[in-house]
């Protein structure tokens, strides 16, 4: 059946709002525990507007990236770097490539009309650090015109112990390395070739000695303070059953957060693992191994795989509507008042949601008295931002999907999807498709539904949510329907 839910808070259209994290006020406390909250607090707040590194932020804050990086220095088997490709959404895949000053002038004009950009970051089409001079002029550019941006970069290790100290003194806080193995051996089956001072290096040579540097590289960004994400590519049969090991490595080497993410193996993008008919992993074979890793740091499961030149949201690229011959035509308008104001206009709406959710907890609790075990289902939902169901069936491109039992809502991942309100013959596969990706949910979360899709979904178990609320407090009302109707 289709349920109809009504809103605990008012919502706010926040598709263009960021925030700013609060100090921690540890006082004059001097025991452990004290120092570990304030540690904690500080880090609540490095991280607290950037949406890579924050589950909570990407669904407030946007990101750019600009390609001034082309060259590489390894070449990945599920790596194809091709110019031209504005329709795909994938690592290393760019329109067009910038000079440092272009970029400077493109983060300008976007930070001024998205005033929720908080972060922009430089991840290809290549190596930023196999292209030294573009990228750190890139960055001291937009340091000095715009301090309040965050700068993160993007790297497979390779160079990263050379550049650390230049890292440091630029202010970068956040890197990004790609690590996926710590065998070499392993490591010979994904990349063809590493080069490494003017000599290629290939097999289990090329893959030991970036292995080596990028064990290098943690170390060092641990001792500069430099807070390191690590995205791992899964690769069924290759690397799948080795990535807990990873794991276990990098988080005693002292890496912040751990992104999964899966192979995109398709043939038409070139790669040698597309042509060689290696295939990616389902997301349920994603979220295994996540759920394996969960329990030794904190997982990245909000990760879109963006482009090189991404613009928006996580979740949106809005690159199209900046493109080279359009931005440079256009007036910086960047505003540093005008973005603090936007900033805490996130901060106050944050909150909002936050209370929105304890009292959704809260409520759930005295229901059932205390806390209950019950078996998670998953839910998906259709969402613009703003942690709100706020998005029509047909006009989401993907479906976050969120794990839901009795006490708790957490997020797990999201699910591409092509638009079924497209208009012409397609309809009907895309429904199919679309329905074949969300097949494993009890319950599909939106702001509104056709009857088509609706009945087509009922008929195969999957109830239709319709509502304009918080995210939590949605999954949280169902569930509990839920359970009434299977006699719980």
């Amino acid at each position: 059946m289709t349920q109809q839910f009504t809103g605990l808070v008012t919502p706010v259209v926040t598709e263009s709002t960021p925030t700013k994290a609060k100090s921690s006020g540890c006082g004059g406390c001097n025991d452990d525990s004290s120092a570990t909250v304030e540690m904690e607090e500080k880090l609540k707040q490095r991280i607290a507007q950037h949406p890579c590194y924050s589950e909570e932020a990407h669904h407030h804050y946007a990101r750019l990236h600009v390609a001034v990086a082309p060259a590489c220095n390894i070449q990945c088997n599920y790596c194809n770097r091709k110019y031209d490709c504005a329709n795909e959404s994938r690592p290393g895949v760019v329109s067009e490539l910038l000079t440092p000053e272009e970029a400077a002038h493109k983060a300008l004009v976007i930070a001024g009309k998205i005033p929720q950009l908080t972060v922009l970051g430089i991840a290809g089409p290549g190596d930023p650090l196999a292209n030294p001079e573009k990228t750190f002029r890139t960055f001291e550019l937009i340091a000095e015109k715009a301090p309040d941006i965050k700068l993160c970069l993007s790297t497979n290790g390779l160079m990263l112990p050379e550049y650390v100290d230049r890292i440091k003194q630029l202010n970068i806080d956040h890197v990004t390395m790609t690590i996926n193995m710590i065998d070499p051996e392993i490591g010979a089956k994904i990349y063809s070739w590493v080069h490494y001072n003017r000599k290629r290096y290939r097999g289990i040579e090329g893959a030991k000695i970036l292995h080596e540097k990028q064990m290098e590289g943690l170390q060092a960004l641990k001792e500069a303070d430099i807070l390191c994400k690590v995205n791992s590519v899964m690769i069924p049969g290759i690397n799948d059953q080795h990535l807990t090991e990873v794991n276990q490595v990098i988080r005693s080497k002292g890496a912040f957060l751990h992104n999964i993410m899966p192979l995109i193996s398709a043939p038409e993008h070139g790669t040698h693992f597309g042509l060689t008919g290696q295939r990616g992993p389902t997301p349920k074979e994603v979220k295994v191994v996540q759920d394996n890793c969960a329990g030794n740091m904190k997982m990245m499961r909000h990760c879109r795989q963006c482009r090189a030149d991404a613009v928006g949201l996580l979740g949106e690229d809005r690159s199209q509507e900046f493109t080279k011959d359009k931005f440079m035509e256009m007036t910086s308008e960047y505003d540093l008042e005008k973005r603090q104001e936007v900033h805490a206009g996130i901060e106050k709406f944050k909150e909002e949601l936050k209370a929105a959710k304890e009292k959704a907890l809260t409520a759930v609790e005295t229901s059932n008295g205390a806390s209950v075990e019950s078996s998670p289902i998953l839910v998906a939902v259709a969402t613009k931002g703003g942690g709100l169901v706020n998005q029509h069936f047909g006009h989401a491109k993907e479906f976050q999907i969120y794990e839901v039992d009795a006490n708790k809502v957490s997020f797990v991942g999201h699910r591409k999807v092509d638009h079924y309100c497209q208009g012409g013959y397609g309809e009907k596969a895309t429904l199919e498709n679309i329905i074949q990706t969300i097949a494993d949910c009890k319950a599909v979360l939106v702001s509104k539904m056709g009857d088509s899709p609706k009945e087509k979904l009922q008929q195969l178990g999957i109830q239709t949510v319709e509502s304009y609320d918080v995210i939590e407090t949605v999954a949280l009302e169902f569930y509990q329907q839920y359970l009434q109707e299977q006699g719980n």
